[in-house]
């Protein structure tokens, strides 16, 4: 009886003839079709899921990126530094110039300790890396010969799923689609193309070049051999990538987030000198206590407190009733004056 409850088989479709499965207790009959990989799922109760990709694990050689940001730039620089060839894309020159030379200065940073005692080779390295990245204002025509299309923008679902339609249209058939988002569902986002099969996530980390994790996405719909090939991209950029589903923040947001907003709720409890803790006194137990580089309130600072209010709002929006995405009185006021941390000179602390 158990090994009717739930049958999986991988078949090669050939351009000739019908092709029969004969599972037990059902056959399932496919039509002819064009040379793909397709994946069946037979139950018990009859119900059959089937999930196509007419393209085999591509092998990415050719990254473009959409957005010279930090994010952007980062992911560009390491891929160009294990041999990639990369297109760096943003909306002007002026944008692009910039992220080149913020590349730059972070590849003579790379240089100063791993060429320490020859920096002829260290400007090689430089120089070879630097000739591995072009850069482009048109999107369209830089995607059309690509292998894998990572998109690295601003954190807007209706901004990001315009690009992706659009470039979907021009992108070869083979081409594989990614979003670099930290906290918006990828099978949103995708549901702008006609390549769901082809869609997924890399979600990396700042700062790129020295955090190691890369977390891959994959949706109810993204294929066996997209997911693979962005695993061996991820691997041959030099990162470790761990597989998440498509749920609110993945892995790492996920139990981030809610423990940053803990801290907060945990401040906001009381009053001096019955509060629960300073924020001072927090950062410095998880630090000390947990081991923790950081603690809660200056990463909270670190990342933005914009950010990580966008983050809650829109997980809050989706799942009003969960208690870990509860709003902050203290969070928001920060954030309606303007302060959003680090970037802004003043968080919850003060930066000079």
């Amino acid at each position: 009886k158990d090994e009717h409850r739930l049958l999986h088989s991988q078949v090669q479709c050939g351009y000739t003839k019908p092709q029969t499965l004969a599972f037990r207790p059902c056959a399932v009959e496919l039509p002819p079709m064009r040379l793909c990989t397709m994946r069946v799922s037979c139950g018990w109760e009859g119900g059959l899921r089937f999930s196509t990709s007419c393209v085999r694990n591509v092998v990415i050689k050719h990254v473009t990126i959409i957005g010279g940001g930090q994010m952007g730039a980062g992911i560009a620089q390491v891929a160009a530094s294990t041999g990639h060839t990369v297109t760096l894309v943003d909306t002007s020159e002026d944008i692009l110039k910039k992220s080149i030379k913020g590349i730059e200065g972070s590849l003579k940073r790379v240089v100063k300790k791993k060429f320490a005692d020859k920096p002829e080779a260290g400007e090689e390295f430089i120089q070879k890396v630097l000739k591995n990245v072009a850069i482009s204002s048109d999107a369209k025509a830089a995607v059309q010969s690509t292998d894998l299309v990572l998109e690295a923008i601003v954190e807007n679902l209706k901004i990001k799923q315009d690009l992706f339609g659009a470039l979907d249209k021009v992108a070869p058939e083979h081409t594989v689609f990614a979003s670099n988002t930290s906290s918006l569902p990828i099978t949103d986002i995708a549901s702008s193309t006609a390549r769901l099969d082809r869609f997924g996530g890399l979600h990396f980390f700042n700062p790129v070049p020295m955090m190691k994790l890369v977390e891959v996405i994959g949706t109810s719909s993204t294929s066996q051999e997209t997911f693979d090939s962005l695993l061996n991209f991820s691997k041959a950029l030099g990162k470790t990538p761990v597989s998440c589903k498509d749920t609110p923040g993945f892995i790492v947001n996920r139990l981030l987030v809610p423990y940053m907003m803990e801290a907060i709720r945990l401040h906001e409890r009381g009053s001096a000198p019955l509060c629960h803790g300073s924020k001072e006194d927090i950062d410095i137990a998880m630090k000390l206590g947990a081991g923790y580089p950081m603690g809660p309130f200056e990463l909270l600072d670190y990342v933005g407190l914009d950010t990580a209010k966008f983050i809650m709002d829109g997980w809050s929006a989706m799942d009003p009733g969960n208690p870990l995405f509860a709003q902050s009185e203290l969070l928001n006021k920060l954030v309606a004056e303007g302060k959003y941390g680090k970037k802004t000179g003043e968080g919850f602390y003060k930066y000079k």
